[in-house]
């Protein structure tokens, strides 16, 4: 759950591989300046950490077409939404071995891991080469031969490795990764409003003036995610003057197209599913959106996505809320006949008369149009949000698609 008792340690744990790293990396001062605590920061060997967890080294080679294309994107957004320029190299991703050693060799001087950070997402130059490494010492007032002749040492090399272990022995799965007084564990640059334990802030509230913009929402039932972004989605486009065009699909025929597991939460190491477990609730309590994991999971959501598709359209946002909320919040069996019938008499739909339409041709045809849709547009998961034909995934990607809105607003 978020964090009520105030923050007296504050750690980050790094590879120079992950741009995610390098954009935390740039916030990280001021935000532990607001928090009163001064970072301690944490190299390790991201690689060794994949290792010991299970995972592939080289994760962008493991992603569908359509998930690698959309994280390069977020990585420059990520970058460009705190304006800090990131330049992916070609040759993603570079060893780190040398830099990390080096760094350690540095007694970890911020100097030093900025001076690689910028080297690797900035100039484009290899951590481990040893003129770059000579010129990040150098800058920061080291003597570069003996660093490069540390970084050989066998202390230097044996304080990587421990500091790799120490690393998994706490639950770490990837980078970045931030520990508050020394316990509570948060994955990734966009979980650092719960690392500063801020709470959530609103855009300002343009809905007095239309902007004509639109958000094209893909969701389905059976993805927690999805109900926590549907459950914020229309107030993000409501008070930044636009509104939500709501596209369901069904996610579980949507992997199975393009190649991905059916439960992808299941294919995740013991520790990840952990920390998002962990997640989720904290998501709900930031937004205020009530949240209880299902004693049934996964769900088979096929015929509530066509109860909705064959509900009078004036009705689909009250269903959508209705269905999300009794299998996200009251843990009820949303593929029961009884317990939708009840869901759609509650917001004034024909229950019978729905239920029999999801029997129809012309209905499941539908579903699977719109999910074959979802495919062709580079939809990989749920929620997908589109703002101006660019893609963005997931509850957390909500601050961008409210920027991107506001953006194309002031832009005309």
């Amino acid at each position: 759950m978020t964090r009520h008792v105030p923050a007296k340690r504050l750690e980050f744990f790094f590879d120079y591989s992950c741009p995610y790293a390098y954009v935390a990396s740039r916030q990280l001062p001021a935000i532990a300046a607001r928090m009163g605590v001064t970072p301690e920061y944490r190299p390790f060997l991201l690689g060794g950490v994949f290792q010991a967890r299970g995972t592939p080294q080289n994760l962008m080679n493991q992603l569908s077409p359509q998930k690698s294309a959309h994280n390069l994107a977020d990585m420059a957004r990520a970058a460009a939404r705190i304006g800090e320029p990131l330049v992916v190299p070609a040759e993603h991703p570079r060893k780190t071995v040398a830099a990390l050693r080096a760094t350690i060799a540095c007694d970890v001087d911020v100097r030093v891991v900025d001076g690689f950070f910028r080297a690797y997402w900035v100039e484009g130059r290899d951590p481990s080469a040893k003129e770059t490494i000579a010129d990040v010492v150098s800058a920061a007032g080291y003597d570069a031969s003996d660093v490069l002749a540390r970084i050989e040492s066998q202390a230097v090399k044996d304080a990587l490795r421990a500091a790799t272990d120490e690393a998994v022995s706490r639950g770490v799965f990837g980078a970045p990764t931030f520990f508050v007084n020394g316990t509570e564990l948060y994955w990734g640059q966009d979980r650092l409003h719960f690392v500063e334990g801020a709470p959530f802030v609103p855009g300002e509230d343009r809905s007095g003036s239309p902007s004509g913009r639109v958000v094209e929402a893909y969701w389905d039932y059976s993805s927690p995610f999805a109900y926590l972004g549907m459950s914020k989605v229309d107030e993000v486009a409501r008070r930044a003057g636009a509104t939500v065009v709501s596209r369901p699909m069904l996610l579980g025929g949507l992997f199975k197209t393009i190649g991905q597991v059916n439960v992808p939460m299941a294919s995740w190491s013991a520790e990840r599913q952990a920390y998002v477990m962990a997640d989720m609730p904290r998501w709900a309590e930031y937004w205020g959106v009530p949240f209880t994991f299902p004693t049934r999971f996964p769900m088979n959501t096929i015929k509530a996505l066509r109860a909705t598709l064959a509900a009078p359209p004036a009705l689909h946002r009250a269903i959508r809320d209705a269905i999300f909320r009794a299998y996200w919040a009251e843990d009820r069996d949303i593929s029961d006949d009884a317990v939708l019938a009840a869901l759609l008499a509650g917001v004034g739909a024909d229950a019978d008369e729905v239920l029999a339409a999801t029997q129809a041709p012309e209905v499941k045809a539908e579903l699977i149009a719109a999910t074959q849709a979802a495919v062709e547009r580079g939809v990989f998961g749920a929620p997908t949000f589109f703002v101006d034909g660019e893609l963005y995934w997931g509850q957390d990607r909500l601050d961008l698609v409210d920027g991107q809105l506001r953006a194309s607003a002031d832009a005309r």
